[in-house]
């Protein structure tokens, strides 16, 4: 007999929420002061002025890194980016993909376990980028936090498929599909080096799942073994 008291969706963890609401509250406020109606007109500026103090500069960092001067203010940069955003299309689409995938993987995954994942991905995605050399366009959004959210999906499916023995390689599906609109998006409108980050954000999330995920990786080689 269904339960009529039962959510008609399944709620989402308290944890996701806490890393979507900053980015919902920051995309309010500057969409907010950018139309000139609210906060006085020095709020059209307040996007800019926190990517110019939270976004992360790989040219910057370079430099900062070269001499030696790497302080509080500019590792603070490599978690605060994942909640600004370039305009509310790119939030709305930065905080769905966190919602979405944040369910799925919080469903199995500790909360802990989950914000490494996400914080994880985002330090390393921007690390890979600066990396890069001829990288210098700033990098701010959630994206390579939630291409870490992915990549910890994959590793729920990867192991899935590994214990019914199926075809494994299928679990990589999704990332491919991705890269793959990436990649016909950039050619059809121009594109960014975005990806680069997105990409070393997957990598991340994977193969920290790895050691964050329940059971880790004794329970993947368990399952290995028994094939």
């Amino acid at each position: 007999m269904d339960d009529r008291n039962a959510p008609p969706l399944n709620p989402l963890p308290p944890v996701v929420w806490l890393l979507a609401l900053p980015m919902i509250a920051a995309e309010f406020a500057f969409s907010l002061g950018e139309g000139g109606r609210f906060f006085g007109p020095e709020a059209a500026g307040w996007r800019i002025a926190a990517m110019e103090q939270f976004g992360f500069f790989p040219e910057y960092w370079r430099a900062r890194f070269a001499v030696g001067d790497v302080d509080f203010a500019l590792l603070l940069r490599l978690v605060a980016y994942p909640f600004l955003h370039s305009d509310i299309t790119s939030t709305l689409f930065g905080v769905v993909i966190l919602l979405a995938l944040g369910k799925f993987v919080g469903e199995v995954f500790r909360w802990w376990a989950l914000v490494a994942v996400f914080f994880g991905a985002s330090v390393l995605g921007a690390l890979v980028y600066a990396v890069v050399p001829g990288i210098n366009a700033p990098l701010f959004g959630a994206y390579p936090g939630d291409y870490g959210l992915i990549g910890a999906f994959t590793f729920l499916l990867w192991v899935r498929l590994v214990a019914t023995g199926a075809n494994q390689y299928r679990a990589f599906s999704m990332i491919g599909f991705l890269m793959l609109f990436q990649l016909l998006f950039g050619v059809l409108f121009g594109g960014n080096w975005n990806w680069v980050a997105d990409i070393a954000g997957f990598a991340a999330g994977f193969f920290l799942s790895f050691v964050v995920a329940p059971g880790g990786w004794a329970r993947v080689r368990a399952r290995i073994r028994q094939r």
